[in-house]
């Protein structure tokens, strides 16, 4: 594995759990990573879930807090957890943590200073996966995709922009029309400018209104999430899908916020819907 440095590995449920680190084309910078690889992976291909994280997270997040470990095993999936921005002292950022390093929300930059670090999109649908099929015992024809808040949109509008990369698709309690909410319109016109009509193409609402599709999504939210009315707007989300005709099931999962503890707690739920599609 000439191209990645191992930066830690541990034995979990009969697999490996590992972190890895190389030098990116695309963002130009070190980009780490985290695989687990299910015990299957010692005698086949199996299938790869990328899980992209939210906002201030870093590939450990997840790893040490979302409890996929044990089910990922049962079901021989490979779980990918990707970095949510490029990094590093040379890298540009904000002192806000809804902008910046920490904050990518899964696009490719095209205004300055950002523009010559941030290309996220790219780097998730593009390089680290050819990076996992070249390096790990990957079926690259199974790849499914999720995500929590900034996470869910980037698996919500990256699959709806490269229709069949992606087999199955689900979210944690994801910002939809990113267009319309504080967070997202912050990041859209620091990142792409101030045209709106540019940013369509990174709203999941937008998306759908202009024809994009998916064949189905899992969505979970949780009523006592405090981002819930202001950022996410899940609403929007059940009537696009109407309109397009996009089956959906989303889910209100009473007393549960925006924390890990809501992701831990369905995290089998997805693992099990992406396995069965995948």
């Amino acid at each position: 594995m000439a191209d990645l440095e191992q930066v830690e590995s541990h034995a979990s449920f009969g697999g490996t759990q590992s972190v890895w680190r190389h030098s990116s084309q695309v963002t130009g910078t070190q980009m780490t990573f985290a695989v687990f690889l299910p015990p299957q992976a010692g005698h086949k291909q199996c299938p790869t879930l990328t899980y992209l994280s939210g906002l201030t997270c870093t590939h450990a997040n997840v790893m040490e807090k979302g409890a996929y470990s044990q089910i990922a095993a049962d079901l021989g999936l490979i779980i990918v957890c990707p970095d949510t921005s490029p990094r590093g002292t040379d890298v540009p950022d904000d002192e806000a943590y809804d902008f910046g390093q920490g904050a990518g929300f899964y696009l490719d930059a095209t205004q300055e200073p950002w523009a010559r670090h941030f290309h996220m999109e790219s780097y998730i649908v593009q390089e680290l996966p050819a990076l996992i099929g070249a390096h790990f015992p990957a079926d690259t024809r199974r790849c499914g995709l999720f995500g929590h808040s900034m996470g869910g949109h980037g698996a919500l509008t990256l699959s709806l922009r490269h229709p069949g990369h992606y087999k199955s698709i689900s979210a944690f309690a994801p910002i939809v029309a990113p267009s319309l909410v504080p967070w997202g319109r912050k990041a859209l016109a620091g990142y792409l400018g101030p045209d709106e009509s540019v940013w369509r193409g990174h709203d999941t609402i937008a998306l759908l209104e202009d024809g994009h599709r998916v064949s189905e999504l899992l969505i979970d939210v949780g009523t006592a999430d405090p981002f819930l009315d202001r950022e996410l707007k899940p609403d929007l989300l059940i009537a696009a899908c109407a309109r397009a005709k996009v089956p959906l099931n989303l889910r209100h999962q009473p007393g549960y916020d925006h924390s890990y503890y809501f992701i831990s707690t369905f995290m089998a739920d997805h693992l099990r819907w992406h396995a069965q599609r995948l």
